[in-house]
């Protein structure tokens, strides 16, 4: 739900979902005991959506917001690691450098890509931000990434009609 209340819908159908220019979420192989552990995957336009999915207090992660936490956390080299659920019980092995230090328990939920097809759970976890990546034109959604064969935490820009994680952070 947005924070007014309002319903993301569910779209399962696989060319309805790649069509879309309007918010939607679905499950990871429209299988909702996906969801009870990684969570949902979102379009972007939940996140560029004015009536914010975040609960109030909270928001969708800035690019800079993103840089500020990967600095505090040594940088992007290694952040992934202090920002991923150590251990292999929801991560591909090796799950490289995971130790959850920072206490964000970052889970790889994957992602549904523009065709509508899913890929990558427990190996990888992406979520939105709520900005645009810097110097890209057309302007471009930007998300970051973590993955099971590295530490770090990278980011990127791609299209709209991914369907990927989003964390909310305290405002």
């Amino acid at each position: 739900h947005y924070r007014n209340g309002d319903p993301v819908p569910n779209v399962t159908d696989n060319t309805e979902f790649k069509n879309l220019t309007t918010g939607a979420f679905c499950n990871y192989d429209n299988n909702a005991t996906n969801a009870d552990t990684y969570g949902r995957l979102y379009n972007w336009w939940v996140v560029n959506d004015s009536r914010n999915v975040c609960p109030a207090g909270w928001h969708v992660p800035t690019y800079d917001e993103l840089t500020t936490i990967a600095t505090f956390l040594g940088d992007f080299n290694i952040a992934g690691g202090k920002l991923k659920e150590a251990g292999t019980t929801h991560w591909n092995s090796p799950n490289t450098g995971a130790d959850n230090s920072s206490g964000f328990t970052a889970l790889p939920g994957g992602f549904r890509d523009s065709q509508g097809l899913y890929f990558w759970l427990k190996d990888i976890g992406y979520w939105w931000s709520a900005s645009y990546m810097p110097n890209f034109n057309p302007p471009t959604p930007m998300y970051w990434y973590m993955n099971s064969n590295f530490e770090g935490v990278n980011r990127s820009a791609f299209s709209e009609r991914l369907g990927i994680s989003i964390r909310c952070i305290k405002d």
